[in-house]
């Protein structure tokens, strides 16, 4: 008897759990840009602005042919 009623609550809260979702979806997650005026930015145009770029060795790569 004890089993048939915990099978009978399980089964009351999945389909309690499902009703909630079919009838409260998940809303998408809202950006909140604070001082962010562009979402992409120029990598090249800040390693030339970089005060220590003039100071960096140059980078050799050796051709393997």
């Amino acid at each position: 008897m004890r089993s048939h009623h915990v099978i009978a609550i399980a089964a009351v809260l999945v389909i309690g759990f499902g009703v909630k979702t079919l009838f409260f979806p998940n809303r998408p997650a809202e950006a909140e840009p604070q001082g962010l005026t562009s979402a992409s930015m120029d990598v090249f145009q800040v390693h030339l602005d970089h005060p220590y770029a003039k100071d960096l060795p140059e980078q050799r790569i050796a051709e393997p042919f």
